[in-house]
């Protein structure tokens, strides 16, 4: 364990950052609540605090929320990669449970309505923008495959692809105060 063991909440668990960000923070020695809409399909690592939620339902999120130190919080509703549209409701659940440390992962450049909400609220989250995901470069395979060409709808945009492994990395040091190392590929 570590000296500054904390409870965090981890947003989105069973996706590319979360699965992840989950195992570092309990090979680290915190204690981990994973919320995810279906617990019995999680697939978690034994240690995890497997809670049944949505992010998108402010109603089924207190239960998560309570005593939790950090937030690691996705910027839209998981099921439909839609704008989250409880922003206030998310913030003060963060605010009320005395969070002291937020990320919110998201996929724009700009301010979102969740990052306002919780700013408004006092709290300053850690913003992660990795725009690309490693594991996005996935869906060519079948175009290299066949046609041994690489097909993307913007060939002139300059964009970093980042393996998901090291955002958890990154997002794990924001939320603990530790230092962000590279991870190992988990391929």
């Amino acid at each position: 364990m570590t000296q500054n063991t904390m409870t965090i909440l981890v947003t989105g668990a069973t996706g590319k950052v979360g699965r992840p960000l989950v195992a570092r923070l309990l090979t680290d020695g915190h204690r981990v609540r994973a919320l995810t809409r279906d617990p019995a399909r999680a697939g978690l690592p034994a240690g995890a605090d497997v809670v049944a939620g949505d992010l998108a339902n402010t109603g089924s999120l207190a239960a998560a929320f309570t005593g939790v130190d950090a937030v690691h919080l996705i910027g839209f509703n998981g099921a439909e990669y839609a704008p989250l549209t409880n922003v206030d409701g998310i913030a003060g659940l963060a605010r009320e449970s005395g969070v002291r440390r937020v990320t919110v992962l998201k996929g724009e450049m700009e301010k979102t309505p969740l990052e306002e909400a919780l700013e408004s609220a006092g709290l300053v989250p850690t913003r992660l923008a990795p725009v690309e995901f490693m594991s996005n470069a996935l869906e060519w395979a079948e175009a290299v495959r066949g046609d041994g060409v690489v097909r993307e709808a913007f060939p002139e945009a300059r964009s970093a692809m980042v393996h998901e492994a090291d955002i958890a990395a990154v997002a794990a040091a924001a939320l603990t105060g530790g230092t962000a190392t590279p991870a190992a590929s988990t391929g």
